[in-house]
């Protein structure tokens, strides 16, 4: 088994690695399944959609509502049942 060394900046490498956590992969897997699938295909084969919930514009609504809480800026509601 061969290895294969990449540079990437590190917001890059933390990133991927976290999106290949959210769809269950891990980094090597994810990486030797595209050179596999692109080796066949002949292509870049595939398109991987992460868990929407890691993305920057949710993550930056979920910071502003923590911070509206610690701020005391929120209402509380009972769970009314169905």
């Amino acid at each position: 088994m061969a290895t294969l060394s990449i540079r990437m900046n590190d917001e890059t490498k933390t990133a991927f690695e976290g999106f290949c956590e959210s769809i269950g992969l891990t980094v090597s897997a994810a990486v030797n399944m595209f050179a596999k699938i692109t080796l066949r295909e002949n292509r870049i084969p595939f398109e991987l959609n992460g868990d929407p919930f890691w993305s920057e514009e949710n993550q930056a609504r979920l910071r502003e509502s923590i911070k509206q809480i610690e701020d005391g800026k929120f209402s509380q509601h009972d769970l009314i049942e169905a």
